[in-house]
């Protein structure tokens, strides 16, 4: 089963509250935890990488707090995943640095090319949604992309 990471599930989740206050109300680490459950700590070090990365901005003294540097509709999800984690890799042998030690398969391997291909389209998807479809309540049970109908759960 594909699974995204805890950082970019709380990332996704952090965004939102953010992209909340825009364009004029900081959004606090504070009010972000308690809205999200999510640990204050953990908080900082994905804020870190996403202010480092220019996504957001951190706003100081009282009222201060976090806001995003762009339109909602300017930030895509996959461009937070991307900040966070990096490319989507569905299996360790999709990039050279993380090939198997040892895999005499690597240079004629099939099914290799399969989970790049995936990885991509998952990339091509979420790089679609941004922020703004979020904050509007869009749902994503039904997509259709290049011909083919993708049935997705948005919990």
């Amino acid at each position: 089963m594909l699974r995204l990471s805890t950082r970019c599930q709380y990332g996704v989740r952090a965004m939102y509250e953010i992209a909340r206050g825009y364009p004029d109300n900081p959004v606090t680490i504070k009010v972000i935890s308690e809205r999200q459950d999510v640990s204050g700590a953990f908080l900082e070090q994905i804020l870190g990488k996403l202010r480092k990365a220019g996504l957001i901005r951190s706003v100081k003294g009282p009222g201060g707090g976090y806001m995003l540097k762009s339109p909602p509709e300017r930030i895509s999800i996959e461009e937070i995943l991307m900040v966070l984690e990096g490319p989507i890799a569905i299996t360790a042998c999709v990039t050279p640095e993380d090939m198997p030690v040892g895999c005499i398969k690597a240079d004629h391997c099939v099914i290799q090319h399969l989970w790049k291909a995936l990885g991509r389209q998952i990339e091509e998807f979420l790089n679609t949604i941004t922020l703004k479809d979020l904050l509007d309540g869009k749902h994503f049970n039904s997509l259709t992309s290049q011909g083919y109908t993708v049935e997705a759960a948005c919990r």
